[in-house]
């Protein structure tokens, strides 16, 4: 068995060699610019600290803080980490196909390009999702409120980690079209099937959306809503791609199949 499996082995430790080589490339490039990108990644964060002294009367405008010896080195890493994921994704999400290719059929290796563009497309669209509509509300509302009694100090650390939670999340989340799609085009699953899991999924967003948001339910409900939305455009991609049988083919399947066993237990019993 393991003789049989070993190749299979070998390759996924080539592709595994392959982005994590691109993904330390991709590091050191995204360190040299890390003022620039962390610069991005605080921007929302200051926006909401300026309207902590418009709004509050009798406190001091917030800040943003570090309790750490080194901590700004380690949040320059962080933030280069987070930019050469986003940065190597192409070259990921290549060695992912590379991988799958060998079972593909000739014309399904053909779809190498559109995976490749969609899945960074999605995870992009996702990101910037996140930075621009859902951050700017969450970060308003959880540094604001209470801000006339208190001077929100945030932690940079804290921030960080928290930020790449949340572009991770929406970037992640965005890619279900795209991997519904090449399921659908592997015949894993059809149209009726996401749609008797609806309600299930709706259940499971709202589970992701409360682990990966600030707890506030506008911010919730600003994931949530989309990946409804993204799974309804899911089901109509798989019913494109391959749709479920009408239910009066699977009945007379199933009837052929039962006639089939019946044949086989008479044959069985005569001898």
């Amino acid at each position: 068995m393991f003789d049989e499996i070993k190749p299979h082995l070998v390759e996924l430790r080539k592709r595994l060699a392959i982005s994590v080589a691109s993904l330390i490339v991709m590091f050191f490039v995204m360190f040299y610019f890390h003022e620039a990108i962390l610069e991005w990644i605080v921007e929302p964060l200051n926006v909401a600290l300026l309207e902590v002294g418009k709004k509050s009367l009798h406190a001091a405008e917030g800040m943003v803080t570090t309790n750490q010896v080194g901590g700004a080195f380690f949040v320059a890493l962080k933030v280069s980490f987070f930019a050469a994921i986003v940065g190597s994704l192409p070259i990921i999400l290549s060695q992912i196909w590379a991988f799958v290719a060998p079972a593909l059929y000739a014309n399904e290796k053909k779809m190498v390009i559109p995976f490749i563009l969609g899945g960074t497309i999605m995870f992009t669209i996702g990101v910037l999702f996140a930075y621009y509509i859902v951050t700017p509300f969450g970060f308003d509302f959880l540094i604001t409120f209470g801000s006339f009694k208190f001077t929100p100090l945030i932690n940079i650390e804290d921030y960080v980690g928290f930020f790449t939670k949340i572009m991770f999340g929406f970037g992640i989340a965005f890619e279900l079209p795209v991997f519904a799609y090449f399921l659908a085009l592997l015949g894993m699953v059809d149209d009726r099937q996401m749609r008797e899991f609806f309600k299930y999924a709706v259940v499971i967003i709202f589970i992701v959306a409360a682990l990966l948001t600030p707890p506030d339910v506008l911010t919730q409900l600003l994931m949530a809503g989309p990946l409804v939305i993204l799974y309804g455009v899911s089901i109509l991609i798989v019913k494109m791609v391959n749709p479920a049988p009408p239910l009066e083919e699977e009945s007379e399947d199933d009837e052929d199949v039962n006639l089939l066993d019946e044949l086989k237990a008479i044959n069985k019993d005569s001898e």
